[in-house]
C-alpha cells in the first residue's frame, strides 16, 4: 500500500517532503512558465487557421458566443469550401473557442460582413501582409494566455494530488505534479493555442473531483453546486470528461473505502449530467453526420485497412504512446497515414501491446479488488486512452501527441508512487538529502532543454513542417504541407534557381500525397499552382480539370483558370486560351468577363496570330 504518511527527511533546510503546498505551487508555477515563455514569440500553426484564423464567430467577439455555442467548432472553415461538417461525431468544444472570442473582442471585433476576406484567401495561399501581421500580433497574446492557463492547470492537478490521491505525503504529490508540468509531449497542447481545449478540460476535471470531495468530507452545498458547473464546462471543453462516471466513484472506492452503493449514488449526477451533455450536443451537431466520403485518409487514417489491419493497428498504436510517455523523442505534430503504417495479427508489436495493455488492465482490477490507491491511477490511465484509441469511437486521427495530455496524469501518478517507494528504502539521511535535490535537477535540465528546444519547432507552419518532415517522412498530412509551403515560399526567392529547386521539390512531394490519395483535390490545386509557376500550364490544366471534374464550384478554380489564360496569352497561344474560356462558361454560363475573352481570342485566332 501507498504510504500516505508524511515521510521525514532529517533536518536539511532543503527538503521538498516538508515543503507546504504554497512554496510547492510557487516552484510548479515558476516551471511551468519559464518553459513555455518562449512560445509568446510564436505566431500560429496547424489548426491555429481552422479554429481561430479562419474562424468568423471568433472575429465577431461577444457577438460571436451565440453561434460558437450552437454549432460544430469548425463550421465557420467548412463553410469557405461550401461543405457540411466532414469529421464523424463532429466537434462539439465551445468552450475554447469562446475564450477566443473574448480576447478578439479586446483585439477589436468585427461585424457580420466584415469577415469575408476571411474566404478571400485559400488555407495555402499567401494572405497580404498586414492580414498576415495583425494576426500575428494577436497570436503573441493568445500563446500568453495558453502558457497562463497551463500553469493553472498544473496547480490545480497539484492541489488534486495534495489533496486526494497522495494526501499526506507532500513529496509524491510534488514530484507527480512536476513530472507532468515538464514532460515534452505537452509541448504540443501548449504551444498550439488551438489545442486550449485540453488545457481547460484538465483545469475542470480536477477542479471537479476537488469540490465534489470537499463537498463528500464537509457536507457543504456549495461545494456539490460547484463541483457540477465544474463538470459542465469540462463538457464543454472536451469530451474527456466522461472519463469521471468511473473514475469519481473509483475515487471514492479506492480513497474513501466507501461502499460500492455509496460510490453509485456518488455516481447518479455525474450521470445525469453526462446524459444532459449528450443530448444538447446530439441537437446541436448531430451524432455521426459526416459527407466526407470513407475513403478520405485525412479524416479516416483506415481507410484503406481491411478489418484486420484496422483492428491491429489500433491494438499496436498505444504502445506508441507509452513509449513517447518513457521516452518523448522524437516529437512530432502528425501521426497520420502513412506515418505509422497498417499491422496485422503477424506483427509482434501488436502482441506486445496487447500483452503490455492486458497486464495493465488486470493490475486495475487487482489493485480495485484491493482498494489500494494505485488502481485511480491506472484506471485514469486507461479511461482516457480509450477515449483516443479509436477502438471504441472513430476520432478521425491515428495518433497524436496532444491525445495523451489527459492520460499522462495517470502515468506519473504511478511514476511517483514508485519513486516514492524506491525512495522510502534509502536508509542513510544525507545520501536522500542529495539524492533527491539531484534526480529533480537532472528531470528539469533535461526535459526543459527540449521542451524549449520543441517550443521553437512550433513558431510556424513553415518551422512546423520542415522540422517534422525529418521525423514524419511517410506522413500524408506533412507531404502536403511541406510541398504547399515550398510553392508558396518560391513566390520570396530572388534565387531563380533556387525558386525553380523549390517548386520541383514541393510538386514531388505532393505527388507523393497524390500516390497515397489520388482524389484528393487540395493536392491537385497546389500541385497546379507548382506547374504554373514553373511555367507549365498544360501541366497545371491537367490537375485544375482533374479537380473540376470532381468538384467545379471548389473554391479559387475559377481565378485559376483565368491565371492559366492569361500564361497562355503571354505565350501566344490563342487557342488554348479561348479553351480556358469555353471551360469558364461551363462552369459559370454568365461569366460576362469570359464571354468578352472569348470573342476577342476567337477573333485573335482567325486572323492566324499566336499558335
Amino acid at each position: 500500500m501507498l504510504n500516505t504518511g508524511t515521510i521525514q527527511s532529517g533536518k536539511s533546510y532543503f527538503s521538498l517532503q516538508n515543503l507546504c503546498f504554497r512554496l510547492q505551487a510557487i516552484l510548479i508555477i515558476i516551471i511551468s512558465i519559464t518553459l513555455y515563455a518562449n512560445t509568446w514569440q510564436n505566431e500560429f500553426a496547424l489548426d491555429d487557421e481552422v479554429v481561430i484564423i479562419k474562424n468568423q464567430y471568433v472575429h465577431y467577439g461577444l457577438a460571436g458566443i451565440p453561434d460558437i455555442l450552437t454549432r460544430d467548432a469548425f463550421d465557420s472553415y467548412f463553410k469557405q469550401y461550401k461543405t457540411t461538417n466532414q469529421l464523424a461525431g463532429g466537434r462539439y468544444r465551445p468552450l475554447s473557442v469562446v475564450t477566443f472570442a473574448i480576447e478578439q473582442q479586446f483585439f477589436g471585433a468585427l461585424k457580420p460582413g466584415e469577415t469575408d476576406s476571411l474566404y478571400n484567401y485559400g488555407v495555402l495561399t499567401t494572405a497580404p501582409e498586414h492580414y498576415e501581421k495583425e494576426f500575428i500580433k494577436q497570436m503573441h497574446i493568445r500563446h500568453l494566455v495558453n502558457v497562463a492557463l497551463y500553469g493553472i492547470a498544473c496547480l490545480v492537478l497539484l492541489y488534486l494530488l495534495n489533496f486526494l490521491i497522495f494526501r499526506g505525503n507532500p513529496l509524491a504529490a510534488f514530484f507527480a505534479a512536476l513530472l507532468f508540468t515538464i514532460h515534452p509531449l505537452h509541448t504540443e497542447v501548449v504551444a498550439n493555442v488551438k489545442s486550449r481545449d485540453e488545457i481547460l478540460s484538465l483545469i475542470f476535471i480536477c477542479a471537479t473531483m476537488i469540490f465534489l470531495f470537499k463537498h463528500y468530507e464537509q457536507k457543504k452545498w456549495w461545494y456539490f453546486a460547484l463541483s457540477i458547473v465544474s463538470f459542465c464546462l469540462a463538457y464543454l471543453s472536451k469530451e474527456y470528461a466522461i472519463t469521471l462516471v468511473v473514475l469519481i466513484p473509483l475515487a471514492l472506492y479506492t480513497y474513501k473505502k466507501e461502499s460500492v452503493r455509496k460510490c453509485l449514488i456518488y455516481a447518479i449526477p455525474v450521470i445525469l449530467v453526462s446524459l444532459l451533455y449528450i443530448f444538447i450536443r446530439f441537437q446541436i451537431i448531430g451524432s455521426t453526420s459526416t459527407t466526407m466520403p470513407i475513403k478520405d485518409i485525412q479524416v479516416n487514417p483506415y481507410a484503406y485497412a481491411s478489418p484486420e489491419q484496422k483492428l491491429a493497428t489500433e491494438i499496436a498504436t498505444p504502445i506508441n504512446y507509452l513509449r513517447l510517455l518513457v521516452f518523448p523523442h522524437p516529437l512530432s505534430s502528425d501521426y497520420s497515414y502513412n506515418q505509422i503504417p497498417y499491422k496485422g495479427f503477424s506483427n509482434p508489436l501488436v502482441w506486445l501491446s496487447l500483452i503490455v495493455h492486458l497486464a495493465i488492465i488486470t493490475g486495475t482490477f487487482y489493485f480495485t479488488y484491493k482498494r489500494h490507491s494505485i488502481a485511480f491511477a491506472l484506471a485514469f490511465y486507461l479511461a482516457n486512452l480509450l477515449l483516443i484509441s479509436n477502438l471504441v469511437i472513430e476520432i478521425g486521427a491515428t495518433m497524436g501527441e496532444r491525445l495523451i495530455f489527459h492520460a499522462s496524469i495517470g502515468f506519473v501518478i504511478v511514476l511517483a508512487w514508485l519513486f516514492n517507494r524506491v525512495y522510502e528504502q534509502v536508509r542513510q539521511e544525507k545520501l536522500k538529502q542529495i539524492l533527491l535535490p539531484s534526480i529533480l535537477l537532472v528531470l528539469v535540465i533535461l526535459n526543459g532543454y527540449k521542451v524549449i528546444a520543441r517550443n521553437m519547432d512550433w513558431k510556424n507552419n513553415e518551422t512546423l513542417y520542415f522540422k517534422d518532415i525529418e521525423v514524419s517522412p511517410n506522413s500524408f498530412l506533412v507531404n502536403n504541407n511541406v510541398g504547399s509551403l515550398l510553392i508558396n515560399k518560391s513566390d520570396f526567392e530572388n534565387d531563380k534557381n533556387k525558386r525553380r529547386e523549390d517548386l520541383v521539390r514541393g510538386i514531388g512531394m505532393l505527388n507523393k500525397v497524390l500516390e497515397l490519395q489520388n482524389d484528393y483535390l487540395l493536392g491537385y490545386f497546389n500541385r497546379a499552382i507548382g506547374y504554373y509557376k514553373l511555367g507549365l500550364p498544360d501541366s497545371s490544366l491537367y490537375n485544375l480539370e482533374i479537380i473540376r471534374n470532381g468538384y467545379p464550384q471548389y473554391p479559387q478554380l475559377q481565378v485559376m483558370y483565368y491565371n492559366l489564360a492569361d500564361l497562355y496569352i503571354y505565350g501566344k497561344y490563342y487557342n488554348r486560351a479561348a479553351d480556358i474560356m469555353k471551360i469558364l462558361l461551363l462552369i459559370n454560363p454568365n461569366d460576362l468577363q469570359a464571354q468578352q475573352a472569348l470573342h476577342g481570342l476567337d477573333s485573335m485566332a482567325r486572323l492566324g496570330q499566336g499558335n
